[in-house]
């Protein structure tokens, strides 16, 4: 993956307000040749994620919480791999997700989830459902979504604080090599891309991280059921464990109660 100066190695001299924390370079393969992150040693307290957002991008860092009590452990056990990810940029978010779309449909084909979708992987723009033109909105939601994370109104069992070297929030998984949708795509930077997508088109931010999951804030979800519908087929093509496993397997259901006015979305793989 191509990617931009790498600030951990100096992060002492950076003038961030930190916590007690280290930085990690642990791969599935051994070290890697310069730390992928920084983690906190101790749980994450609201308003702590906003004040690094504050001040760690102007020196390439970007905030986001590791959940490391779900039965996983820290990060050093997380498998991860850097060295297979591609570039974000190099990939098209419409492509990838036609991709994912043909090969999810195609394998459970009998699904009764995918009535009324025959169109979903045509060969149209992906458009926004709402306005997500300013960087400030997006970034007040986030907060707002991580300080309830952080005290207790959310799935995480033991947040810790982390940085990773990013530009993008969307880039965020890509850049430590994150392997927890393996069971559907090895190449964490196709998702990245279309993270990158909805970051554009929805306002979302990458908040929260675990072994296998992932956590995105969203400054403009869909408005109406059409729109959220649309998003659907997007989320089932990124993560189709989402609606497989859901109490309501169609997409129908999962845009009505999950996407439509929502202000954060939930993946998990299997």
């Amino acid at each position: 993956m191509a990617t931009l100066p790498n600030p951990l190695p100096k992060l002492a001299s950076l003038g961030l307000r930190l916590p007690p924390g280290g930085l990690i370079d642990a791969t599935v393969d051994g070290p890697w040749h310069e730390p992928l992150l920084w983690l906190a040693d101790d749980r994450a307290a609201p308003g702590d994620w906003a004040a690094l957002r504050r001040t760690a991008p102007s020196v390439g860092l970007l905030p986001v919480v590791l959940d490391v009590g779900a039965g996983h452990g820290r990060p050093e056990l997380w498998e991860l791999m850097p060295g297979e990810m591609s570039y974000p940029g190099d990939h098209d978010a419409e492509e990838v997700l036609e991709e994912f779309w043909d090969e999810y449909a195609e394998e459970d084909a009998d699904w009764p989830g995918l009535a009324g979708t025959e169109g979903a992987d045509d060969d149209t723009d992906l458009e926004p459902a709402g306005s997500a033109d300013s960087a400030e909105p997006a970034e007040s939601v986030a907060s707002d979504i991580v300080d309830s994370l952080l005290d207790g109104g959310g799935p995480l069992k033991d947040p810790r604080l982390a940085l990773v070297p990013a530009r993008r929030s969307a880039d965020i998984p890509t850049a430590i090599g994150w392997m927890g949708p393996a069971n559907h795509e090895n190449d964490t930077g196709r998702l990245s891309a279309v993270l990158r997508s909805w970051e554009d088109r929805f306002g979302i931010r990458v908040v929260a991280l675990g072994f296998d999951t992932l956590l995105v804030s969203v400054a403009a979800p869909p408005t109406t059921l059409a729109e959220a519908e649309a998003l659907a087929a997007e989320h089932f093509a990124f993560c189709p464990d989402n609606i497989w496993q859901g109490s309501d397997p169609t997409l129908t259901a999962y845009a009505a109660h999950q996407l439509l006015n929502q202000p954060a979305w939930h993946f998990w793989w299997d």
